[in-house]
């Protein structure tokens, strides 16, 4: 009654006291919190549930929906889709065939239910893994490695070999992918090569993932050369990948050679242009970067505003330049003040430190 009036306080209070909690009453805080616009609460509580119903799953997809985080809410949908499929098998008894638990790891990895996930790949016993075909451990190994869980995927892929299940393309993909997530080029290298190695042909997304391995590392050298030697033209994607590792480890040379490429590839692409320009401006090179905004105009190409994100307890805060959409965009704009201020104090202090020292040595 107090949350559905608005008084959530009051709810929490009573809900705290409660000896005894059940659904409906878990259900009833939850769809609250998601009504008041306090999505971060409901999640927390919904995290602490001891069992869920439908009603649980729809209050927290609907405040998600409600607060513009769809993305969130399809997330929470896929996984609530594992659980009734699961659920469903479990009531009515029926065999948890490989396939099926293979399905469940995927659904759960890709939605970031990673420690569901390893509870039903764990589900399958050890002589019965040994049997199993690779497409379970690929759905496993590729779901840790999207997450950035590198060190896991790779513990996982070594007990694959030690049970001798033999690995397929896509298993390398997924390890490239976790290579590139951690920086791990030799590691790399050796999963790239042992395509060949197996009589494997590298896929283009191989390819890919190899430079951004190379790219991402400051092996920016060796990614313009291994893109030359490459049987087929490269990817826009792949270029990319190389620009951004030119840009953020400075190598303007190759940067200006690549992002001209992808202006040509993608002339209607904004972020080509502004790739490009990236590296101009860090050259310094304005009359270039003034050339290019012409080029755009000239072309009829518009930038598209750029788009920061933050995750805060579990929910993903999206902004752009001068946004004020936010409902907490006031008390946002004045800890940025504060901390400009803070930063700009900080930094006279140094200086004023440094020029004291001067003084003190030609004293």
């Amino acid at each position: 009654m107090y949350a559905s009036c608005g008084d959530i306080v009051s709810g929490k209070f009573l809900f705290d006291e409660m000896p005894c909690k059940n659904l409906v009453s878990w259900n009833s805080m939850i769809d609250g919190y998601a009504k008041c616009g306090d999505i971060v609460s409901a999640r927390g509580l919904f995290e602490l549930m001891p069992e869920r119903d439908v009603v649980s799953w729809s209050s927290l997809i609907d405040g998600y929906v409600k607060s513009g985080d769809h993305l969130e809410a399809l997330e929470i949908f896929e996984r609530m889709r594992g659980r009734i499929m699961q659920k469903y098998v479990q009531d009515n008894r029926l065999p948890l065939t490989l396939v099926l638990r293979t399905s469940l790891v995927d659904m759960y990895a890709k939605c970031g239910a990673i420690d569901e996930a390893l509870r039903v790949f764990r589900g399958v016993r050890l002589e019965r893994l040994e049997q199993c075909d690779v497409f379970i451990w690929n759905a496993m190994i590729g779901g840790l490695a999207t997450h950035g869980l590198v060190k896991e995927s790779l513990e996982l892929f070594r007990e694959m070999q030690k049970l001798k299940v033999i690995p397929d393309e896509i298993t390398y993909l997924s390890l490239l992918s976790a290579c590139a997530h951690g920086g791990l080029v030799q590691e790399a290298w050796y999963f790239f090569n042992s395509l060949s190695r197996h009589g494997m042909t590298p896929m283009l997304e191989h390819s890919a993932c190899m430079v951004d391995v190379l790219s991402r590392a400051g092996y920016l050298d060796e990614a313009f050369e291994f893109l030359n030697k490459m049987p087929v033209e490269p990817t826009a994607s792949m270029l990319g990948a190389l620009l951004s590792g030119c840009v953020s480890h400075g190598r303007l040379d190759i940067g200006e050679i690549v992002g001209r490429k992808l202006v040509e590839l993608e002339p209607e692409n904004d972020g080509r242009y502004i790739g490009l320009a990236n590296v101009y401006s860090i050259a310094r090179r304005w009359e270039d970067t003034k050339t290019l905004r012409k080029t755009m105009e000239k072309r009829g190409v518009k930038k598209s505003p750029g788009c920061s994100s933050v995750e805060v307890h579990e929910v993903v805060h999206k902004f752009i330049a001068g946004d004020k959409t936010h409902p907490q965009s006031t008390q946002i704009y004045l800890l940025l003040k504060d901390l400009s201020v803070e930063m700009k104090l900080d930094s006279d202090n140094h200086i004023q430190d440094h020029i004291s020292l001067i003084l003190e040595d030609n004293g």
